[in-house]
């Protein structure tokens, strides 16, 4: 029987020997060490290659679709406590007021180019797999995604903490 000891299917033997040896790609952008050893610290690096990562990646901007709903869910009324919201739960501060600002001209701006570009709302969401409301609206979800990836990828967010 597949399931008794010493008998265990090939596919898993594969399995486990590729996650041993293979690092995940992004880990590997971002510098996380290899399965093989043990690190008591990790190095601080910052590079382009992990901004193009870090901006471009499904996983990471599902992760920050995902955000952006919770943003429009629990932020507050008002896109300058959903600012704030965001900001303090990417960098445990408040944000200052040229922060605060600038993210602000940053959401105007994604959401006049949303509302000229409905289709391009739709395709950036559809990244991913993970559930999207069907309450919010796309064009409004898209560019708090935006904002939301931003903050995620602030380099205070990424290697400050």
């Amino acid at each position: 029987m597949a399931g008794e000891r010493g008998t265990r299917p090939l596919r898993r033997g594969v399995y486990t020997f590729w996650r041993r040896v293979c690092t995940y790609p992004t880990f590997a952008t971002f510098d996380a060490p290899s399965r093989d050893v043990c690190v008591s610290r990790r190095p601080r690096t910052n590079t382009p290659l992990q901004a193009l990562a870090g901006l471009n990646e499904p996983t990471l901007l599902e992760a920050a679709r995902v955000f952006a709903q919770r943003i429009l869910r629990e932020g507050g009324d008002t896109p300058a406590e959903q600012i704030e919201f965001a900001f303090r739960w990417c960098t445990a501060r408040p944000p200052t007021p040229v922060e605060r600002d600038r993210l602000l001209v940053f959401l105007e701006q994604q959401q006049r180019s949303f509302a000229q570009e409905p289709h391009a709302a739709e395709a950036l969401l559809a990244v991913g797999s993970a559930e999207r409301p069907a309450a919010l609206d796309a064009r409004q979800l898209a560019a708090w995604m935006m904002v939301a990836n931003v903050l995620l990828n602030l380099d205070e967010t990424l290697t400050k903490g």
